[in-house]
């Protein structure tokens, strides 16, 4: 047949499409007959077409020759030009590989001789970036950047008419059923090919009675990642580009965002419920109808199974198809991923990501309560949620905690303890964990304390009755009672019973658990991810009232199962919280408490703590807590007047420090610290101007944020600094100027500036420094640069002023103070965050005769800096520091996860250098360790994919390109191994292995 005719592909009849057999030496030349200019042609993978890549003699990407199965006529490769051409002209931001055409406009094609028959052969314009595809971690950015490309596709697609989208295609999701039946028997492996049969029947079950009001349009039906690309100057995988419209057809309009989720499915670390950023993204571009968001994720199976299918069809017969037989487990993993949840778990998602979720079934007070004899007020209600009280000091992490709470509850004279339904439990995190643990409950469970007996609270039927377990029906629902297997039913299977009837009896010490579900619903799990819980909990119902009690609202317990109520929040935080104090992460946990070095979310999820340095005795220490609630109880007032606790607290800070440092200064943060420090420097040498180092954060006080330059903090830092502020190079030994051996030049330059400013007249008057470079990733200065510097400094009457604020109180492990490290003794030291461990506390310390001098600026004063309170705190700090060898654990500690980092460093290219001592370490990621060119979109990413795994960490430098790892200084090396296998393992999901 010739192929100018009007003839489109029927799958059903045509059967296997083997790509033609075409190799690179006549792709060379049918494109040079195209182009008229000679090329190079590199062959590209391909199912069904003939695909490369062709370069001009310098190696330069000219276009791609695609020569397309001769089974395609020509209607239907011109319906796809025109499509990539309209889409093209819809969305300039998006790069389209349309045809290549004459200058009269005619497409750059022709028609050649295979094997198989003639085919058409056309050049396509080709897209820079290189495609999603591999098995590479997809950022949310990432899934969303798909679902919005995706829904712009179908949106400009939605009236496009054309005689060649009239196609019988095996992507056509309306043939799944029938392309899976008349291809299953490729899969050899029995127990795989009847996944394949009963997911495809149950799939097709929930679309038939949908297919009629489905819209029908032209579909690119192929936007996976296989044919999305990258644009390419993102260093972190975000597409603009499509290719390969081979695929083009009419068929339902929701199969378009079907089949781009389902390619998302085999990436690592991705599972089902981290596609939904793609389905939002396509609802807010092309809004999903009722109906299509009913059989959304049933299509992402048939494509799935349908993928499984075909690639064991074309492998069968296309041998020697690489494209085709590497993308078998591939293919597998996909359909694995697309069935790992029940169909009514995931359309019940699916239906929450777009805002139609379903809240679970709510039930009525029965006739008869379910267990006889026993009242509401009979009752406690156990709070097992993140902010209940019995979660304190580490309650929940304790095994045993549920029971150890409900026998509490019974031993205080409840008759039954019971949990909420729905509300994620704290007691089940555990506190290290790659994947978020199932917090929460479909049901509730009681423990009993007098003997029970239960009864049938409506009429029903038993449909169960064996030891251990009841099943009846409750009304348009199913009551499930679960007990041990030692207690009996009074009554059989099949029985109907009326409301009052005896159904089982039970012993005081009974633990029953409790459930009601939809009868037509899979089975539920009692605890389930709260990913998940807005899919699981529509198909459940509380059972709160069978016991005579109130039912909850379990959605607003679980933060990722209302997503309008998460946003609520952070909307209310935009409204009136100056959103200049940002917050980590886009769509951050709602963290609500703290323990030890964990972060605990109220969907009851444990987060490593990477960051914390402002608590180095660990979140939320009792040793803190009972000695803030004696003070309180006692007195809180200022400094003015006359108590123990100030004088008590700034003798044991003073006798920390060398001679002649020892008078102190109570504030209540760092900056005000820093602040403190530049005016007691100033007015004790009475010279104004201050050097300072550069790319360093010291505060937000005027003075402090005068000396602050990190370019981070304050992109215009050193184009708007004060004239009395002078900076020197940064003595970054890593990426400063000078760089390794060469970094002992640093303090000679900076000497000579300081002699300079002296020699203009303008000799400074403080010099001020980190004095171990935590902004800049607990970088060390250089060996003897303080010596030299603070010499210049006081050569010239200044002063010098350590700002120890976040390396110092035994961060360093091997020093307790950063400037001893350096082996110097400041005139002023600045120090904050770990004083109070959490509580705002800050202190300058310095000589007396320095202090005295401050007298001749006025009068000094700190509403708490030294209030009771606050010296309490920083007391107790103190003694805790002590007596756990904190500072020891920072060095054992810091010590063993350094090993693993630097361990890290051999394997990962990306990984250019592990700074730091103790517990303040960093780690800079570069994209070339010869350029150093700082990897900053990547860190970021990092930092996302680690929190998916249970750790905060947070970028930190002038390029955020550090990952500033400073955690309170009680964790332990389980933790600390912890983090690094997370970070090996989120390096690998993101592709950066060597």
């Amino acid at each position: 047949m010739p192929l100018d005719e009007h003839r489109t592909i029927d799958f059903f009849t045509q059967g296997a499409l083997p790509a033609p057999q075409v190799t690179p030496v006549q792709a060379e030349g049918i494109a040079g007959q195209l182009l008229g200019v000679p090329v190079r042609a590199q062959e590209l993978g391909s199912q069904q077409d003939a695909n490369f890549l062709l370069r001009d003699g310098d190696g330069t990407p000219l276009a791609v020759l695609k020569v397309a199965h001769p089974a395609f006529g020509s209607a239907e490769i011109d319906a796809q030009d025109a499509a990539a051409d309209l889409i093209a002209a819809a969305h300039p931001e998006l790069r389209v590989a349309t045809v290549l055409r004459h200058p009269d406009g005619s497409a750059l094609c022709r028609t050649v001789d295979t094997e198989s028959g003639p085919a058409i052969a056309r050049l396509l314009r080709y897209l820079p970036g290189g495609a999603l595809s591999g098995p590479r971690h997809l950022s949310p950015s990432t899934v969303a950047a798909m679902g919005t490309i995706t829904g712009k596709v179908s949106a400009a697609l939605r009236n496009f008419r054309h005689p060649g989208l009239d196609r019988v295609l095996q992507w056509d999701l309306r043939h799944a059923h029938r392309v899976v039946s008349e291809l299953d028997h490729y899969v050899g492996e029995l127990d795989r090919r009847a996944a394949v049969r009963t997911a495809t029947a149950d799939a097709w079950a929930q679309v038939e009675p949908h297919a009629e009001r489905l819209p029908l349009q032209a579909v690119h039906l192929d936007l996976t990642d296989d044919n999305l690309i990258r644009t390419p100057d993102n260093h972190v995988p975000v597409p603009d580009g499509i290719i390969d419209f081979g695929d083009l057809t009419t068929s339902w309009a929701v199969g378009e965002l079907a089949v781009s989720l389902s390619s998302m499915l085999h990436h690592d670390g991705v599972e089902p419920h981290q596609v939904l950023p793609a389905v939002r993204a396509f609802h807010a571009v092309r809004p999903l109808s009722a109906q299509e968001t009913d059989v959304l994720w049933p299509l992402v199976v048939l494509r799935a199974a349908g993928l499984v299918v075909s690639g064991r069809q074309q492998a069968a017969v296309d041998e020697d198809n690489t494209y085709a037989t590497s993308a078998l487990e591939r293919e597998w993993r996909i359909f694995e991923q697309a069935t790992s949840l029940p169909l009514p778990v995931m359309t019940h998602l699916v239906k929450d990501a777009v805002g139609r979720a379903d809240a679970p079934a709510t039930t009525d007070v029965p006739p008869h309560l379910l267990l006889r004899g026993l009242a509401a007020d009979d009752i406690t209600v156990l709070d097992l949620s993140t902010g209940a009280d019995a979660m304190d000091r580490g309650g929940w992490c304790e095994s045993g905690a549920e029971d150890r709470l409900a026998a509490q509850a019974l031993a205080e004279g409840a008759a039954a303890a019971v949990t909420r339904y729905g509300q994620a439990r704290l007691t089940q995190a555990p506190p290290l964990s790659a994947l978020s643990p199932a917090t929460v409950p479909t049901g509730i469970d009681l423990w009993l304390d007098r003997p029970v007996s239960a009864q049938v609270p409506a009429a029903g039927t038993i449909l169960a009755a064996e030891p251990g377990r009841l099943e009846i029906t409750y009304g348009p629902r199913v009551l499930t009672l679960s007990f041990p297997d030692t207690v009996h039913p009074l009554i059989t299977t099949g029985t109907e019973v009326e409301a009052g009837e005896c159904l089982a009896h039970f012993a005081p010490d009974t633990t029953l658990h409790i459930a009601i579900r939809n009868p037509d619903s899979p089975a539920v799990p009692r605890m389930v991810r709260p990913e998940y819980a807005a899919g699981w909990l529509p198909l459940t119902a509380d059972p709160a009232r069978l016991l005579g009690l109130p039912a909850g609202d379990p959605i607003r317990h679980v933060d990722h199962a209302d997503h309008a109520d998460h946003a609520d929040l952070l909307e209310r935080r935009d409204a009136v919280f100056a959103t200049v104090q940002g917050h980590y992460y886009a769509t951050p946990p709602r963290i609500e408490r703290g323990w030890r070095h964990h972060l605990l979310s109220t969907d009851a999820r444990s987060y490593l703590d990477i960051v914390n340095n402002v608590t180095p005795l660990g979140h939320a220490h009792p040793r803190i807590e009972r000695a803030v609630a004696r003070q309180l109880r006692r007195l809180n007032t200022n400094s003015r007047f006359h108590y123990a606790s100030v004088v008590e607290f700034t003798e044991r800070l003073a006798a920390l420090l060398p001679d002649p440092l020892d008078t102190v200064f109570l504030v209540n943060s760092g900056s005000e610290a820093v602040d403190l420090g530049i005016r007691l420097a100033i007015g004790a040498s009475g010279q104004s101007d201050v050097v300072a180092l550069r790319e360093a954060y010291h505060g937000w006080t005027y003075a402090s944020d005068a000396v602050s330059t990190s370019l981070q903090d304050n992109p215009n830092a050193l184009a708007t600094r004060p004239s009395w502020v002078h900076t020197v190079d940064s003595p970054n030994s890593y990426r400063g100027r000078h760089r390794g051996p060469d970094a002992a030049r640093y303090a000679p330059e900076a000497v000579a500036a300081i002699d300079e400013l002296a020699s203009s007249g303008r000799p400074p008057g403080a010099f001020l420094s980190e004095t171990f470079y935590g902004n800049a990733g607990g970088v060390a200065l250089p060996d003897g640069y303080l010596a030299q510097v603070y010499a210049a400094i006081r050569r010239h009457g200044g002063l010098t002023v350590a700002d120890e604020v976040q390396v110092g109180y035994g961060r360093l492990g091997h020093w307790f103070w950063g400037f001893e490290q350096q082996q110097v003794v400041p005139d002023i030291v600045c120090v904050a965050k770990a004083m109070g461990n959490g509580h705002p506390l800050g202190a300058v310390i310095t000589s007396k005769a320095v202090a005295e001098k401050y007298r001749e600026q006025g009068y000094f004063f700190s509403s708490t800096g030294g209030s009771p309170v606050s010296s309490t705190v920083g007391l107790t700090v103190l003694d805790t520091l002590r007596d756990e060898d904190l500072q020891g654990n920072a060095a054992r500690v810091g010590r063993h996860l350094k090993h693993r980092l630097k361990a890290l460093a051999d394997r990962y290219g990306i990984i250019g250098a592990v700074h730091g001592s103790g517990l303040y370490l960093g780690l800079e990621l570069v994209r070339d360790r010869d350029s150093l060119q700082p990897a900053t979109e990547e860190t970021a990413e990092l930092c996302d994919r680690m929190l998916d795994l249970g750790v905060v960490v947070q970028p930190t430098g002038d390029h955020l390109n550090i990952l500033k790892i400073k955690p309170p200084l009680c964790i332990d090396t389980t933790a600390a191994d912890f983090f690094a296998d997370m970070l090996e393992r989120a390096l690998d999901q993101l592709g950066y292995a060597s």
